[in-house]
Order: structure tokens, then sequence, then C-alpha cells
């Protein structure tokens, strides 16, 4: 993962975004795909719109061992390939600009993480999980069913690897949109309030 040479510049919102950024992306039995991330408007919105896919989608959630199902990992994913896909349709070229070697594009960034990462999990593991699923009985419950399949774990262990990449883009899609983490933070739990108060604590 990683990014962070920075040129800030203030938006008109507000917010801080920069106007460069540096971007690697380790991707598993592929390789490394790094450059110099120089974003124009469009590619700031087009960040936006993809980071709020990512943060909304159970897709960059860690599973353990006992949580979720494979099946709505897969899904998730797959949704998250069909709305990259939508995304770059509507945006079009402006995304995707001709640049020097060493230089990368949000076009550029988002189609390698589609092919060489979510593409190859969802061709290989999608028909292995639809046959493991015809084969249970009306009878038999759905979630048990998929944590008996002999080949589960090997497929939790590659969806963990995607996770990673994901989470690796959205690192830097964040950062070019300039805007505040969705993904990692938590809202502080308001204290409770004093026993036989009766009121909430508030904020000072």
């Amino acid at each position: 993962m990683g990014l962070r040479q920075r040129l800030g510049r203030r938006r008109g919102g507000g917010g801080f975004a920069p106007q460069e950024i540096t971007v690697k992306l380790t991707i598993p039995f592929v390789g490394e795909i790094s450059g110099v991330w120089e974003p124009v408007d469009l590619e700031r919105q087009a960040a936006w719109e993809l980071y709020v896919e990512l943060a909304t989608r159970i897709s960059v959630v860690e599973l353990g061992e006992d949580e979720g199902l494979l099946r709505e990992a897969l899904s998730s994913l797959y949704t998250v390939f069909a709305t990259t896909r939508e995304i770059l349709r509507r945006y079009g070229p402006a995304v995707a600009p001709r640049v020097a070697p060493g230089k990368v594009t949000f076009g550029a960034l988002a189609v390698n993480v589609l092919n060489l990462s979510i593409r190859p999990l969802l061709s290989k593991w999608h028909p292995l999980l639809t046959a493991h699923e015809a084969g249970r009985g009306s009878h038999v419950d759905p979630v048990a069913h998929e944590r008996r399949w002999g080949r589960a774990a090997e497929l939790r262990a590659e969806i963990e690897s995607v996770r990673k990449v994901l989470l690796s883009l959205a690192e830097a899609l964040n950062e070019v949109a300039g805007a505040g983490d969705l993904i990692t933070v938590r809202v502080p739990h308001q204290a409770d309030s004093p026993a036989g108060t009766g009121t909430a604590s508030g904020p000072s």
C-alpha cells in the first residue's frame, strides 16, 4: 500500500486535497502497481464516488473465521466491479488521461484493480461456490452448509488478499478526494449518565 508525497491545496469546500500523491498497490501473484498521481478535478470526483462505494461495502470488512457468508462477500465484490465500470463510463476519458511513464490515473488504478485482483477471484470462485451451494438440501441451513465446505478457508484467505488491495486503493482515493476517513474511523460513544442522575452526559 502506500502514498504520501503531497503538495496540498485548498478545495472549494474547505477540505484539504493534494495536488500530487505517490501510490503503491501490491497485488498478490501479480506484483506492485505504483506511480505518481496528479489528479484533475474530475478524477477527484470519481475518486470520491468509488471511495464511498468501497466504504459502504462488506468487501473492505475483514471476515473472521466464523463471521459472514462467503457468498455475500463475493456478491459485494461483484457490485464493486459493476459500479467501478459505471463510474469509468460516466466520467469518460477525462479520468484516464495519457500520462508520462511513472505516473498513474484514476482509470489506470481502477481498471488494474478490477482486472488483476477482483476479476480473477470472481472468475475462479463464483462457479466453485455455486457448485457447492447446489448440493445443499432444502432442510440444511445455508450458513452451516457453506462452513462445511472443504475450500471455505482457502476462499476466505483469497478474499482477505483482495480486501487488502481494496483498502490500499481506498486510501489513495480518500487522499485524492480530500475527505475524512469513512472506513476505519469510529464515532465515540456518548458516556453513560452517572447512576441516579437520570440524564445522559452531553458534550461540553
